[in-house]
């Protein structure tokens, strides 16, 4: 929990009194390997702050999953759209390791907005790191080459890349396994 005070606080300077009714309402999750945390049809109840693990949001498709997000330690994670108009996800969220999450549920969110002077800022903090990955992906897509965006997400999270299949990282970036296996001979 500590962890997240401390990400919050890079920006922002907490009561202990704010610190202590945001921690009140915010539980830690561990999930195995592979769990669907939420699934195309359901709506998102929850914001979470990642301790340690893979996410990866995917669109299922009968042949090939299209995957169009990861988030790694120490990032927020949730169905956004979802969670902000409570009405149901167009795609899945899944761990792809073990993961530990801290999360916060839309209701005691709102409670917390309403009963903190920090509670908006907190939210707002939250908000924008989600957008500005979100902005990032898309400008990537539209200005980098495929072998791009693969360094890029290379260079990022170094570590934690030889812990992602070769065929989610291979949709994520847009292309067939097989190009990204030429791509990863090329610069090797």
């Amino acid at each position: 929990m500590e962890q997240i005070r401390k990400y919050f606080e890079k920006n922002l300077k907490m009561s202990d009194q704010d610190w202590k009714a945001f921690s009140s309402k915010i539980e830690r999750c561990e999930y195995p390997k592979k769990h669907l945390l939420l699934k195309t049809g359901q709506i998102e109840k929850h914001l979470s702050f990642v301790e340690k693990g893979i996410i990866r949001f995917y669109l299922p498709k009968e042949e090939n999953d299209l995957t169009f997000t990861f988030v790694f330690d120490d990032g927020f994670v949730s169905a956004y759209d979802s969670f902000l108009t409570q009405q149901a996800s167009a795609y899945h969220v899944q761990t792809l390791e073990k993961t530990i999450l801290w999360r916060i549920s839309y209701d005691d969110l709102q409670i917390v907005y309403k009963e903190t002077e920090i509670g908006n800022t907190i939210g707002r903090h939250a908000s924008e790191d989600l957008f500005l990955k979100k902005s990032k992906r898309e400008l990537s897509l539209l200005n980098d080459t495929a072998e791009q965006r693969y360094l890029k997400l290379f260079l990022e999270q170094p570590q934690l890349i030889k812990q992602i299949p070769l065929k989610y990282i291979a949709s994520y970036i847009g292309i067939t396994p097989q190009a990204l296996s030429r791509i990863r001979k090329r610069i090797s």
